[in-house]
């Protein structure tokens, strides 16, 4: 649904974006909906990203190793992507409906204990 709404001009799809850039989707709530469906899902992510590892869930659980401290991240396989991404002087809005979270703390993560 959201990978196909259409933004006011200048405003980026921020599903669309984040799944460009992605090197893992979690696809959720896989045991609600038909395969058919799901490989039209599919279809379309891999229309969007070509790369990235999709993983079913079912109430959003996934081992943490698959997530945490893989260093994924290459900024040289995002300015292939994306020659402008380092440019911040362009014109570019993102969709203030969408939001992120990040948590920093000292010491070690037991990803055992975020279950």
């Amino acid at each position: 649904e959201h990978l196909r709404e259409e933004k006011p001009e200048g405003v980026e799809n921020e599903c669309v974006e984040q799944l460009a850039f992605a090197d893992r989707v979690l696809l959720n709530k896989c045991d609600l909906v038909d395969e058919p469906t799901i490989e039209e899902v599919y279809k379309a992510i891999r229309g969007i990203n070509a790369n990235a590892e999709i993983i079913r869930t079912q109430y959003g659980e996934v081992e943490a190793s698959r997530l945490i401290n893989i260093q994924s991240f290459s900024l040289e396989n995002v300015l292939k992507m994306d020659p402008e991404f380092l440019n911040t002087d362009g014109e570019h809005q993102h969709d203030a409906s969408v939001s992120s979270v990040s948590v920093r703390f000292e010491g070690e993560l037991n990803h055992q204990e975020l279950r």
